[in-house]
Formats: structure tokens, C-alpha cells, sequence
């Protein structure tokens, strides 16, 4: 007979809720969860620091904010499938980053961000540098807004409850409605730009990465100088460059 009553599904709802709070905030205070949660601090407390033994959250110094730990980043790149995306597609990036010149990464969705997996630099003076482990708003980079763009109507209302956008520079799309518009666009157009959203000086173009059944999985971009892509209509030639290469890949990864 299982002894598992109310209160352990509950305490499982709750230390999971916190996941999801961990990858969409990349930082969470107890007193944030307990408010969150709707639950004594002392709760909150507990629950983080079962997920700290586990692997789950890091806090860098006592009583600090909890962040993201290494399993997180595990199980997403498990859920991609036996293989790691990172092996099959490096031949793929640095592919890319011939034919362009410019650096070429792939990235992952985390809540409501986007993390840089892997990075392949450009051979040019003036480049863009390595941005693996970089976490970034997805609505403010290319990579993140074209995995949003390939998710369903409901996932995607689900995970920007509340429809608060952050903003990182003067570009940064911060209205609900535009962003909406925008991922409207990416799917006609097959591809996303960002320019200098996330940061100032850089800017880029992205394709999505689907599995067998059409999910989204990850994405490709290539990241250049905000000097070398001063419009959106220049970014048709890199989107083209990239979305062959992504062709392949996909192909790739769907049979392994």
C-alpha cells in the first residue's frame, strides 16, 4: 500500500514548480518562493535545499539566490535525445561559420531563456566571441525567438504568464502584442533576427531545430557584429546560408 496522502503530492507539485521558477527567472530568493508557492519561507527553504542535494539548483553563498545546477542542463540536453545534440552538430556550426564567416552557436530554451550551448568563432579581427553558458532573455535574441515562434499558441502563453517581457537594451522587444507580431513573422519568413536586442553592438540570425513529431528542440544562429548587419533585409543571405545547413542537421537528429 503507498503512504504517498495530499501532503507528498503537494510538497512534489511545489519542489517542481520550483524548477520551472529556477530555468524562467535564473535566480530565485526563498522569500520569492514562498510568495510564489504560497507557502511558509521555512518551506520554501527546505524544498530549495532538497533540490540543492539533488543537483538541481546551485546558491553561491549562504542565504543567497538559487540558481540553475548541472542537472538541469543534463536533463535538457537528454530530452533532445541518446545523443548529444552538441556532438552531432559541431561539424554543422564550424560548416557554417566557413561558408559565413561569422560565429555560428546552437542554444536551448530554459523557461523563459535561452542558453548558448555551444559556439564556433568567426575568423575575423572583429568578431563576436565564444557565447557558451551565456543565458539570455529568448525574446531578445535570435536564438530564442525562433524556438518561441515554433512552439504551440498554449506553451507559449504558459510560460510568459503575466506577458512581462525584460528588457535588455533600447531594441529590446518589451510589448506583448509586437513580440506576438514578430513570431507571427518568423513563421512566414522561416527565420528570426535579432539586432542588438540583447545586447549592444550584436546582432543575429536563427533557425529552429525540430524533433520527428515538429517540437522544437533548439537552435542554430549565426551571431555577427551589429556593423556587418545594419538592416533586417541583409539577413537573408545568412538566414539561407543557415537554413540549408539546419536542414541537414535536423534530418541528423531525427534519425538518431
Amino acid at each position: 500500500m503507498s503512504n504517498n496522502g495530499p501532503g507528498v503530492t503537494s510538497s512534489v507539485d511545489n519542489a517542481l514548480r520550483l524548477i520551472e521558477l529556477i530555468g524562467e527567472r535564473q535566480a530565485l530568493r526563498v522569500s520569492d518562493a514562498a510568495v510564489e508557492l504560497g507557502v511558509a519561507p521555512s518551506t520554501a527553504h527546505r524544498l530549495l535545499n532538497a533540490l540543492r542535494r539533488r543537483g538541481f539548483v546551485l546558491q553561491e553563498k549562504p542565504n543567497g539566490a538559487y540558481r540553475p545546477g548541472p542537472v538541469l542542463g543534463e536533463i535538457g540536453l537528454a530530452a533532445i535525445g541518446r545523443v548529444d545534440i552538441r556532438q552531432v552538430a559541431r561539424p554543422v556550426l564550424e560548416d557554417v561559420r566557413d561558408r559565413t564567416q561569422e560565429t555560428v552557436s546552437l542554444s536551448l530554451l530554459e523557461g523563459r531563456n535561452v542558453r548558448f550551448i555551444d559556439c564556433v568563432e568567426s575568423p575575423r579581427a572583429v568578431r563576436v566571441g565564444d557565447r557558451t553558458g551565456v543565458v539570455m532573455p529568448a525574446h531578445c535574441t535570435a536564438a530564442g525567438k525562433a524556438i518561441l515562434a515554433a512552439m504551440p499558441e498554449a506553451e507559449l502563453s504558459r510560460r510568459f504568464a503575466g506577458h512581462e517581457l525584460a528588457t535588455r537594451t533600447e531594441n529590446s522587444v518589451t510589448d506583448w502584442p509586437a513580440l506576438r507580431a514578430e513570431l507571427e513573422e518568423i513563421r512566414r519568413l522561416g527565420y528570426a533576427v535579432s539586432m542588438e536586442e540583447g545586447e549592444r553592438g550584436i546582432s543575429a540570425v536563427a533557425a529552429v531545430l525540430r524533433d520527428r513529431a515538429e517540437t522544437p528542440l533548439a537552435s542554430m544562429a549565426v551571431v555577427v557584429p551589429a556593423l556587418r548587419l545594419t538592416a533586417r533585409a541583409d539577413a537573408r543571405k545568412l538566414a539561407d546560408d543557415l537554413i540549408a545547413s539546419r536542414d541537414g542537421l535536423q534530418e541528423r537528429l531525427r534519425q538518431g
